[in-house]
């Protein structure tokens, strides 16, 4: 698969996007509802992905090597799907022709993040909405 074909898969949804929490005694990793500061919420895309590296040094690329040890990755995540040996979903861009279509399936963060720079670092806690799993 190319790089390109490869970042086709990325369906828009923002999950990946969302900040994760480690508790530092246990190391549970917990999902928050808050959005990278260059998520755009509204779009789900990244405001600058060119320069998201640079700009943002926790940022993760998503690659076929790493996609296996990426937990984090909701079981929507069509690199996940693709790792599995699963078919993409219908409300996939790919398979329904229709970028929108991930936002109506209600799949994508769009009507529910709230971008990091909105909240104050010590409240970050008040936007947990579950651990991560296997």
């Amino acid at each position: 698969m190319t790089r390109q074909e490869w970042e086709s898969l990325c369906d828009g949804c923002g999950q990946c996007c969302l900040l994760k929490l480690e508790d530092e005694d246990d190391g549970t990793i917990y999902l928050t509802k808050l959005s990278c500061s260059m998520l755009d919420v509204r779009t789900c895309r990244c405001s600058d992905y060119a320069k998201r590296h640079e700009l943002m040094p926790d940022c993760v690329s998503i690659t076929p090597e790493k996609v296996r040890t990426l937990n984090w990755l909701p079981h929507t995540c069509a690199y996940r799907l693709v790792e599995e040996g699963r078919d993409l979903a219908w409300w996939h861009p790919l398979v329904s022709g229709d970028t929108d279509m991930v936002h109506a399936a209600g799949i994508s963060v769009r009507s529910e993040a709230r971008s990091e720079e909105e909240v104050h670092e010590d409240d970050y806690g008040h936007y947990i909405i579950g651990e991560v799993s296997e």
